[in-house]
């Protein structure tokens, strides 16, 4: 699955208010208040809140126990996000998954991957993101 490239439905999924798919993509969890109703959601989701420097929803989404106080989205002003590729989603447990995705940006002209696995935790009934590994290349 891509963000900004395509989903598997052939849809583009630009996470910007103004594109009319936003709604269905992502738009309906960080405008809505909807549960995202899997970790692969929550994820696209949450790329789709950094693209927006949507603070509050990434906080939102992030499970208490590892849940920064608060994170320097405006420090990261010249960034420029590019796209986002779902590579794996694997639901071991019920309530327990895992998501490995790279995202790609660009600051100051200079372009950048971050690949990372991703885990995910399902508490009364909501998706959350707990930590992730990442990876090179």
């Amino acid at each position: 699955m891509r963000i900004g490239g395509g989903s598997p439905a052939g849809r583009r999924c630009d996470p910007h208010p103004a594109n009319e798919e936003y709604a269905e993509c992502c738009g309906r969890y960080l405008e809505d208040g909807e549960s995202a109703p899997t970790a692969e959601a929550l994820m696209r989701s949450r790329y789709a809140a950094y693209v927006l420097r949507r603070e509050d929803y990434l906080l939102q989404t992030w499970h208490p126990e590892t849940r920064p106080g608060s994170l320097e989205l405006a420090d990261e002003a010249g960034q420029k996000w590019l796209g986002l590729e779902i590579r794996r989603h694997e639901q071991r447990e019920p309530d327990r998954a895992l998501v490995e995705f790279v995202a790609r940006y660009k600051v100051a002209g200079r372009a950048y991957r971050l690949h990372e696995v991703s885990r995910f935790v399902r508490d009364a009934g909501r998706w959350l993101y707990v930590d992730g590994d990442i990876r090179d290349g």
